[in-house]
């Protein structure tokens, strides 16, 4: 039976399928989120089908009985469309399609919709471009039909209507020139990434599922500004900015895409570049969202999708946010991460627990770098100016034999810094 949703019209109504082929909790949360997304795209999900099966159909997804119950479900709601919450071959598209007559969108359309209209930098519009095309070079037969009726709405925005119309040979030309403009932009962010080694500053990627915090941390330790909402892929575009504490240490944070359950690969591929960030930086701050009953399986999808993307050996703290949500005996109860090298508990959002991550990215700041202890003479008071540009200066002290210092400094400069 479907399960009506009671959320207000808007012009583009669809209908959630879902095929549980074993755990129905799991089916279940899946398709909350596909909600999410949906609602995200500018859709109103009015209705929910779940088939029980062995597998999914490999034909048109759902069996037989199921797709008549769709369509009677389809004239009875005046929906314009269904959203299945798995990524469909083009010959399940196409069928569906045909045994519905109407708009057929699967998970990964929806999700590379959202991106197309979050993407405001020339390099976050060139993946979510090479996404789309990726995405649609493999169905362009089975999309035919459904493109020439599409007047607007999910799995139309980003590369156009002309692109959506042409053929393979016109898509690929087009993916090889976007490979190249994203090698350009590559290129000029390992520029950008060697300036900051030069810096000698220590760098953070701050990773999660979507939703998770991310941004709202980002804001609240560095001022970044960007925006910080509470829908699922608020911000798509990586900001890097200043981290600088009390103690006058600075780490460089940089924001990254959110993650979700059946990433489509078209996105890992096409954001590998954006994601280097993480690949490339000294530690991984993974915010988890601990109010949200699906935080195990949140943790996991993030965790596997950076063992895909090969980040791994970095030095991890996992920081469990929104702790201002959690009621009664859930405070007690402290979430744990095992695998992380350091745990804490805050609130992005109140700024609680925001000083005990402060010590913990200090703490890794300084065992990074080498203990100095020295005279300089007046005539080299020129050193100290570096260390207080690229170290930690604990303490100066003036006497006739020259200037004490004691400071923390990086490896790197140790030697030049201990040398008369």
């Amino acid at each position: 039976m479907a399960e009506l949703i009671d959320l207000k019209e808007l012009e583009e109504r669809v209908i959630l399928i879902a095929v549980n082929v074993g755990d129905e909790r799991e089916t279940s949360a899946s398709l909350d989120e596909l909600e999410e997304l949906a609602q995200t795209a500018g859709a109103v999900p009015i209705a929910r089908i779940v088939q029980n099966r062995e597998a999914v159909h490999p034909g048109t997804y759902l069996g037989k009985g199921k797709i008549l119950e769709v369509r009677e479900l389809l004239a009875d709601t005046g929906a314009t469309g269904v959203i299945c919450d798995d990524e469909l071959s083009p010959a399940q598209l196409r069928n569906l399609e045909d045994a519905l007559d109407t708009k057929v969108m699967d998970r990964t359309m929806v999700i590379l919709d959202i991106f197309a209209s979050r993407a405001h930098t020339r390099e976050g519009k060139i993946q979510v471009e090479l996404a789309q095309l990726r995405y649609r070079a493999i169905r362009l037969v089975g999309m035919r039909n459904s493109l020439s009726r599409l007047g607007g709405g999910i799995g139309t925005r980003g590369p156009g209507e002309k692109k959506l119309e042409t053929d393979r040979r016109l898509i690929h030309q087009r993916i090889g020139q976007l490979k190249r403009e994203l090698e350009d932009v590559k290129r000029h962010r390992e520029v950008t990434r060697q300036h900051r080694e030069k810096n000698y500053s220590l760098t953070a990627a701050i990773v999660g599922y979507t939703n998770a915090g991310k941004s709202t941390l980002l804001n609240r330790l560095t001022g970044a500004g960007i925006l910080a909402e509470n829908k699922l892929f608020a911000t798509l575009d990586p900001t890097t900015r200043a981290f600088v504490m009390a103690d006058g240490q600075q780490i460089l944070l940089t924001d990254t895409v959110g993650f979700i359950r059946k990433l489509p690969h078209h996105l890992i591929d096409a954001f590998k570049s954006t994601l280097e960030e993480a690949r490339y930086s000294d530690v991984i701050l993974h915010v988890v969202d601990c109010s949200n009953p699906q935080m195990d399986m949140q943790m996991h999808v993030v965790k596997e999708t950076l063992r895909e993307l090969e980040i791994v050996d970095k030095t991890v703290v996992t920081v469990f946010n929104k702790i201002d949500r959690l009621e009664g005996k859930e405070t007690e109860l402290l979430p744990r991460d095992f695998s992380s090298d350091y745990q804490v508990r805050i609130s992005a959002k109140t700024g609680d627990g925001l000083k005990d991550l402060e010590q913990i990215l200090g703490g890794i700041i300084r065992s990074s770098r080498v203990y100095l202890e020295k005279v300089y003479p007046y005539s080299g008071a020129g050193k100290i100016q570096t260390i207080r540009a690229y170290g930690q200066l604990l303490s100066e002290e003036y006497t006739e034999q020259g200037i004490t210092v004691k400071a923390y400094v990086p490896a790197e400069l140790f030697e030049g810094l201990y040398r008369d």
